[in-house]
């Protein structure tokens, strides 16, 4: 049996600077790039282009007799890679309007439970969704026709049909975008060879030629992201992986995030004890040089070294990031790592310096590459129920109390660090979620 794959990113980067007329060239692609894209989001990003969008091949065929990619002069290798991904961020729109959809639907007490049952049909099957908010009959197949008519005779089909536009004309934003830093390339469009890339560009049969750190090769389609100001760029390379089984990875570990030290176990171990200190680091030269610029805006600096140096803070952050993790792991060993879910990031707090550090919390690339490395690893994340966990007892569960960083339960008498104390119990709710899936799993 062939070991299972996992998609990771790996990149690669220029060895010299990139002469200007050369990074115009690129930059040339990444405009053109982007004006593709944004004018498939003007013509199909809304209700009328819903019916076009699978699988894509009228979209693909209509860009093509638009006349646009002649227009432009843009090679084809590049035109239709930012039709298709046009496409995806249109699909991936619907999906968050059609989720935003349903939160509401839940949340009106105006509803009927018919008139949410009858709401979520017509979200959930696309042809009837379409023709709703596009204001034209439901013509469904015979068995769908027959549930869509049971359940329309149980509601006021015509109010409820209204109500659904106008959420989607509330809630449904045609996208657009202003990067013109970057674009995809397909394998037909470059070839490896001489220690270095040769990327097509917008003149026929002539390549660009682009030396790189490494001379590893890929044959599958790539991302390329400018950096103008700095001369360089950056290859995104999606491979495929096998997935690493370790037989003596057998444990199951709590574990809470912190702003100050990145991962503390249930059983106290910490790692990443330096985020805090890197991160503050970070954040009092952000906010110096933010200030700094908007007092002499007047005079138009610029911002070359800023972004040089912002690159070099976040790649320093970024690799003691990835250094602690790969340690949490290899020290751990765990098959199974519960984790709390993480509220989103709200306003106000103690004060400005910590609110300014908290802006810049790297907890969601943190949480992105733990989960990638866990996958690579064949190691389960289950995330558990956040609320009220630093303030529960992992030992007897009363509500307890946090004086300076610890944990103190007058019910019981237990005290310990609260992270250690939250990490106990995202374990514990962790560990309890799993058994009753086993459970129900086995009564089925």
């Amino acid at each position: 049996m062939a070991p299972e794959k996992v998609c990771k990113t790996v990149h690669q980067y220029n060895q010299e600077p990139i002469p200007k007329e050369d990074m115009e060239k690129l930059q040339a692609i990444a405009e053109d790039y982007c004006k593709v894209k944004n004018y498939v989001y003007v013509r199909y990003g809304g209700r009328g282009g819903l019916s076009k969008l699978y699988p894509g091949y009228t979209v693909q065929n209509e860009m093509t007799k638009s006349g646009l990619r002649s227009e432009l002069g843009m090679p084809s290798v590049y035109f239709y890679l930012a039709v298709f991904d046009a496409l995806g961020d249109i699909k991936s729109q619907w999906t968050r309007t059609k989720s935003k959809l349903l939160k509401l639907i839940g949340k009106n007490e105006n509803f009927t439970e018919e008139d949410k049952h009858f709401l979520r049909f017509l979200i959930k099957v696309s042809n009837a969704f379409d023709a709703v908010i596009n204001e034209k009959p439901v013509n469904l197949e015979k068995e769908m026709q027959d549930q869509y008519d049971r359940l329309a005779e149980k509601t006021d089909a015509e109010r409820l049909h209204r109500y659904l536009c106008r959420q989607v004309r509330r809630y449904h934003k045609t996208l657009h975008t202003v990067q013109e830093t970057g674009f995809s390339i397909s394998a037909k469009a470059y070839r490896y060879e001489d220690h270095g890339i040769y990327v097509a560009t917008k003149e026929k049969r002539k390549r660009l030629f682009i030396p790189l750190t490494d001379n590893n090769q890929y044959d599958s389609q790539l991302y390329i992201q400018l950096y103008p100001m700095e001369r360089r760029l950056e290859i995104k390379v999606p491979i495929q992986v096998s997935v690493r089984i370790h037989q003596d990875y057998t444990n199951q570990v709590g574990a809470a995030i912190g702003l100050n030290t990145m991962l503390i176990t249930d059983t106290g171990r910490r790692y990443g004890e330096q985020l805090g200190a890197y991160q503050l680091e970070y954040s009092d030269w952000i906010r110096r040089q933010t200030g700094s610029y908007n007092n002499n805006r007047h005079n138009n600096p610029g911002r070359k070294k800023y972004q040089a140096r912002k690159n070099r803070y976040e790649e320093k952050l970024h690799s003691y990031i990835n250094h602690e993790l790969n340690r949490f792991l290899q020290t751990e060993k765990p098959e199974i790592i519960c984790i709390p879910k993480l509220p989103k990031p709200q306003a106000g707090g103690s004060g400005s310096k910590l609110n300014h550090m908290a802006a810049l919390w790297q907890r969601g690339y943190i949480r992105k590459r733990l989960t990638q490395k866990c996958q690579e690893h064949s190691i389960r994340i289950v995330e558990v129920f956040a609320k009220g966990i630093s303030r529960e007892c992992s030992r007897c569960g009363a509500e307890g109390r946090k004086e300076k960083g610890q944990f103190l339960c007058a019910c019981c008498g237990y005290e310990t660090e609260d992270r250690t104390n939250a990490a106990q119990n995202a374990k514990k709710r962790g560990i309890g979620s799993i058994d009753l899936e086993e459970r129900k799993t086995d009564r089925i």
